[in-house]
Parts: structure tokens; sequence; C-alpha cells
């Protein structure tokens, strides 16, 4: 039985270290600002990815984004989180990875990116490729190949 670990980086895909969609935390299309700010200071994360109503990757929103749409001349316009919606302001260039692309295609995008989506060819998301689990791979491979 072979695992992440016996691989070399050049035969690990996308899917081998990426996030389910099922444990990624997401907004939709419609979902007032207010609601997407919730969903990202509660996670934690400066930024997710936005889907529609199928469960398809249409976007990313981040917290910096909700925030300039809010900011005033004089004062934040708090009552725009409840009025804007998510389509509104969100990012439609979304750079994306399929789970069958390798290691490195991960590693190149994520020079740009904290993270990169992951959807099928009909767009269906699939998960999240983190920076983070990138580098723990890396850091991973360079022990073992020390250690050999």
């Amino acid at each position: 039985m072979s695992t992440i670990q016996d691989k070399q980086l050049t035969d690990i895909t996308v899917e081998d270290i990426m996030i389910s969609s099922e444990k990624v935390a997401h907004v939709q299309l419609n979902n007032p600002l207010e609601h997407a700010l919730l969903v990202l200071v509660k996670s934690g994360y400066s930024a997710v990815p936005v889907l529609d109503t199928s469960y398809k990757l249409v976007g990313t929103i981040g917290k910096t984004m909700i925030l300039n749409e809010i900011l005033g001349i004089e004062r934040f316009e708090i009552e725009k989180l409840s009025e804007k919606r998510v389509y509104e302001i969100m990012d439609k260039e979304v750079p994306r990875l399929s789970k069958e692309d390798q290691f490195m295609d991960g590693l190149k995008m994520t020079i740009n990116y904290p993270f990169v989506c992951v959807a099928d060819e009909k767009g269906y998301f699939d998960g999240i490729l983190t920076r983070r689990a990138i580098l723990k791979q890396i850091n991973r491979d360079y022990y073992q190949n020390k250690a050999k």
C-alpha cells in the first residue's frame, strides 16, 4: 500500500494534499456581505471561495474587499453589510487547479496566492490547495531525503 510519504514530489497530485470541499468554509453568491464577513471572522481566514447554488466555483471574497466596500468618506457604512450581496464585490478571476494536476503546478500557483481553489472540469468545487500544505510537503520531502 503506497502512501503519500512514499511518493516523490513529482508523483504527488493536488488531490493527495488538498483540503476537501466538505472541510472548507465558503459563501454563496446571494449571501449578504454581513454573512460573508461573519464566515471570514469566525473561520479566521482572510478569503473564502464563493459558490453558486449548485456548488460550482464562481469566485472568492475576502475581508479587505468587504471592508473597502463599506468604507465611507467619514465612517464605515455598516448598513451596506446587509444591503449588498457577495456577487456584487467578489473576485471573479479565480486561479484554479484540478485534482489531477501535479504537485509542481500547485507549487507554482501558491507562490502568488495563500490558497488555490480546486474544481472539476464542469466547475464543481472540490476543495482548496493551501500554501501551508505545499510547504509541509516540501519540508517532509527534504527531511526524508536528508535521512537517506
